[in-house]
């Protein structure tokens, strides 16, 4: 007997349940508290469960696998095709049901607990950097309305308010003044919440043996080796092979074609934006900072513009963490990589 597939819309106190019994063709359909989820799927039958990849999905994959069934978790773009007629919980519930009996279909990995902490982690990092950001352009933009023009970059502007701070005081009203104390005092407090996020990171990068085989890499620091560790997880089998994790991460371009012609456009940009930026800027400093260029970087410089050369070998890190990952094995510099 063919186990029963349910498709399950989650949300945050209401949930809707859809399958269609394998024995008698009957359609089941069932409307649960949050309270009622685990209790309803541990007294079924061991079977498939499919949820939308959307927010708690990881958490609820994780507590209805440990009831003894199989969970996948389908990306919503593949999920949106199937909803007929007025968009409803009922409605995605059937949809994600009739998802996942499409063959070829791409899952997506589940996350462990240790893998979202890291990635929570990274999440507040960029929030508070982005806060940083903004308090520093506002700053620049309060200062420009008293006629001060602070040079571009940010350490740049904060360093010339603080060597000028005489002439600011004399010529600033005493409101402004005490803004701009304000304001640096806000400043240091982020910069050393940014610190402590990222000596946490630093720590952590030494208890995943991942991080650790990932960051020998050229381009990949601490924040990259502890990302795609928490991606990648310990064995990387989340992504059939290479070429896959980096069409996840949207390094590959977009292709489209008829009558037998195929046009290559841009990068498709599809997946974790943050992940791939790390790895478009690392590649970005291998090529300007490195002393020593591979013979295949150098030709494809030669040959092709740089911006397309920085997306090329971001490729090429994303598909060599994942072998190193799922292989066990340690980076060599113009080596192949050997086995731990």
């Amino acid at each position: 007997m063919n186990a029963t597939t349910y498709g399950l819309d989650i949300a945050k106190a209401v949930m809707q349940v859809y399958w269609v019994d394998g024995e008698t063709g009957e359609v089941g359909r069932r409307t649960l508290r949050r309270a009622q989820l685990a209790a309803f799927f541990a007294n079924r039958p061991a079977g498939r469960i499919v949820i939308e990849a959307c927010g708690s999905a990881h958490y609820w994959a994780r507590t209805l696998g440990s009831l003894g069934h199989e969970v996948r978790l389908v990306h919503a773009r593949h999920v949106r095709a199937y909803v007929r007629g007025n968009k409803n919980d009922a409605a995605d519930a059937r949809a994600i049901w009739n998802a996942a009996h499409q063959p070829g279909l791409r899952w997506v990995p589940i996350k462990g607990e240790q893998q979202q902490a890291v990635l929570a982690l990274h999440r507040v990092r960029s929030q508070w950097v982005k806060a940083r950001t903004q308090m520093v352009n506002g700053l620049r933009g309060l200062l420009y309305e008293f006629g001060v023009v602070l040079p571009g970059g940010r350490q740049a502007g904060l360093k010339a308010i603080a060597a000028s701070r005489g002439q600011l005081d004399a010529a600033l009203p005493e409101p402004m003044r005490a803004l701009i104390d304000g304001q640096f005092e806000m400043l240091g407090a982020i910069e050393r919440r940014i610190e402590a996020i990222e000596a946490q990171l630093q720590a952590l990068q030494s208890q995943f043996d991942s991080a650790r085989r990932v960051r020998a890499i050229p381009g990949v620091g601490p924040l990259g080796a502890t990302a795609l560790a928490a991606v990648l997880g310990e064995d990387a089998r989340g992504y059939r092979n290479g070429r896959e994790f980096a069409a996840c991460l949207g390094l590959v371009p977009r292709h489209t074609g008829t009558g037998g012609k195929v046009s290559i456009g841009k990068l498709s940009k599809r997946g974790d934006p943050y992940l791939r930026t790390l790895l478009m800027h690392g590649a970005r400093s291998v090529i300007h900072h490195a002393r020593g260029r591979s013979a295949w970087l150098e030709q494809m410089l030669a040959r092709r513009p740089l911006n397309v050369v920085v997306a090329a070998l971001a490729n090429k890190m994303a598909r060599t963490a994942w072998a190193l990952v799922a292989h066990g094995r340690e980076y060599q510099v113009g080596g192949i990589a050997r086995a731990a």
